[in-house]
């Protein structure tokens, strides 16, 4: 295998596509109230909340661990639904060359789902592929949607 990877998966959601959208692009701030065991906290370190450009500074747990990461929202696409953020400091840099996530809520129809997308650059032969971060994110995931869901019931 190379160093160089991508992992897809998706998760259904049963709340409103452009709910989730709206959260990954400018209210990430409001996941450590959705999903607090796997977000504690995330602030706005330079720009403007759902700004192309703007840092943000993720306090999370994964795999047991508090992790820290230093994201610039590189990308926003209104239409497609996708927000992709790219890994600049932190946790993941320790294993990784390069790391970007993005979000991609799809609306069609009566489903609604959300993708994840990371692509990444191990430093080493060594590094595992993010496969426990992918499962990190599907979580998160679905505690924001049940969040939505009992506040909608």
């Amino acid at each position: 295998m190379g160093l160089s990877g991508k992992l897809v998966s998706k998760v259904d959601i049963k709340s409103e596509g452009d709910v989730f959208h709206e959260i990954f692009r400018e209210r990430p701030h409001h996941i450590s109230d959705m999903s607090p065991d796997h977000i504690q906290s995330c602030d706005l370190h330079d720009g403007q909340w759902g700004t192309v450009g703007s840092t943000v500074y993720f306090n999370y747990t994964h795999d047991g661990k508090e992790r820290v990461a230093k994201e610039i929202i590189e990308a926003i696409d209104e239409e497609n639904k996708s927000v992709t953020y790219k890994v600049i400091e932190g946790d993941l840099m320790e294993l990784y060359k390069t790391f970007k996530l993005t979000a991609h809520v799809d609306t069609t129809g009566e489903d609604n789902v959300v993708t994840w997308t990371f692509e990444y650059e191990k430093m080493s032969d060594d590094i595992p592929d993010p496969h426990t971060l992918m499962d990190f994110c599907l979580a998160m995931t679905k505690n924001i949607d049940s969040h939505h869901q009992s506040n909608n019931a």
